[in-house]
């Protein structure tokens, strides 16, 4: 029964590491059964840069999430991230041996499967391989060419690559904390799940996902992604212009930016004054709303000014009738929307993943912080719904639909299932556990 599959997601972030089980309900929706973070001390910029702190803060995350949920989790769906991801597009053709038979689904896995064969930098693995449009004898402009006849088969491919090193942290983070990972996926990949809709896809629309150590940015149209790439600034860099600037502790400086931050600076009141205790009975410190919304608006605008350019570079920026959607924790600034718009000129909205979760047991889960959990519990379905679609196709039945839908615009089952392939080759090659 489709209520009695289970799937964690599992956000390893810069801030925070969050757990999140999930199963699907009788409407298709997402019912959130548990919940579980903890800080994250060991992760820099998308980075695990401390493995012991790590894996403490899995462990801690996860404990939670089952004694909320009552699940025994040993699987687990996880994201990856960090300035150390990169994007390309690049060019593969196949020539078929004869022009009366049909271009299969076997035709195309060989094409996308030679992508993975390309040569890429030293010390970089190969994470996602993303069809876009494919061209049959010199025809462009196809998304799906199963079951035409040509010779030639050629395809433009989104080729994103990590780092080998952070791959293999993130492996032994997860394996130390006795779990297994299922499918890793690329964070913006996961936000999109949970926050854009397919219509959104289609028209074209940028996702702007402002966590606490990177902002990720995906950009799709005719619902396939067009191009990735993520900033090395989040949350975590505004509240440290907030600690220098303002001269407070990180935890004030924190609290600070959460409660009377704005995006804007001048809709802060000049008047408003906020009071911070003093160190050791010094005299409480006073900090002006207006000040303290100009630090916040100068580093913001430099994050969306990063974005904007990233928008300009990808080519598509006069192709997105769906403007922009912000989510992550840095998004609930206030003013931050208004921002955004007038900086680049395009309609803006902030993203909630409320559109696939049903009635949970934990509504915090609706906040756009958790944009990214929530994703990897959805891709997780994704993967698990397209296996489910091979096994049929397998025993003969519903051929023409398996068919059609693998080789279609939706790639996410199709990029999971190879880079599954991937983390089994690093875990054996990998011997310091």
């Amino acid at each position: 029964m489709e209520n009695d599959k289970i799937v964690v997601g599992l956000d390893i972030g810069t801030t925070k590491i969050c757990a999140i089980v999930g199963r699907k309900n009788e409407f298709g929706k997402l019912e959130v059964l548990g919940m579980g973070k903890a800080e994250s001390d060991g992760v820099i910029r998308g980075i695990v840069t401390n493995i012991d702190k790590t894996v403490n803060a899995i462990e801690k995350a996860v404990k939670e999430a089952e004694d909320q949920s009552g699940i025994d989790i040993r699987v687990v769906n996880v994201g990856i991230a960090g300035q150390h991801i990169k994007s390309s597009i690049h060019h593969g053709s196949i020539t078929r041996n004869s022009n009366d038979d049909e271009i299969t689904i076997e035709d195309i896995n060989r094409l996308n499967n030679d992508m993975y064969r390309i040569v890429i930098p030293p010390g970089s693995e190969i994470i996602h391989v993303m069809p876009q449009d494919y061209t049959v004898d010199y025809e462009d402009g196809i998304k799906d060419p199963v079951g035409m006849s040509g010779v030639k088969l050629e395809a433009d491919f989104h080729v994103i690559t990590a780092q080998t090193n952070a791959i293999n942290n993130i492996n032994k983070c997860v394996k130390r904390a006795g779990l297994e990972i299922e499918n890793l996926i690329l964070e913006p990949l996961a936000s999109s799940l949970a926050v854009l809709s397919d219509e959104e896809k289609e028209a074209g629309i940028c996702l702007i996902d402002i966590g606490g150590g990177t902002t990720d940015i995906a950009i799709f149209h005719d619902n396939i992604i067009r191009h990735t790439a993520v900033i090395p600034f989040g949350g975590n860099i505004i509240t440290s212009d907030i600690k220098q600037g303002c001269m407070v502790m990180q935890h004030q400086a924190e609290l600070l930016k959460t409660k009377f931050g704005k995006a804007i600076g001048e809709e802060a009141s000049p008047n408003e004054i906020v009071a911070i205790p003093g160190i050791r009975n010094r005299p409480a410190k006073e900090i002006s709303i207006r000040n303290l919304a100009n630090i916040i608006e100068a580093r913001m605008e430099e994050i969306i000014e990063l974005a904007h350019t990233e928008i300009i570079t990808s080519g598509f920026e006069n192709r997105l009738a769906g403007g922009i959607v912000i989510t992550g924790g840095g998004s609930q600034l206030n003013s931050l929307k208004q921002l955004v718009e007038y900086m680049t000129g395009m309609d803006a909205r902030i993203g909630y993943p409320n559109e696939h979760l049903g009635k949970s047991k934990v509504d915090s889960v609706k906040s756009p912080m958790y944009a990214t959990s929530v994703g990897l519990v959805l891709s997780g379905f994704r993967a698990l719904d397209n296996r489910e679609d091979r096994y049929k196709e397998a025993k003969g039945g519903g051929k023409l639909t398996a068919k059609k839908r693998e080789a279609g615009g939706d790639f996410f089952a199709k990029i999971l299932n190879k880079t599954k392939g991937l983390l089994i080759d690093d875990l054996d090659g990998s011997k310091d556990y």
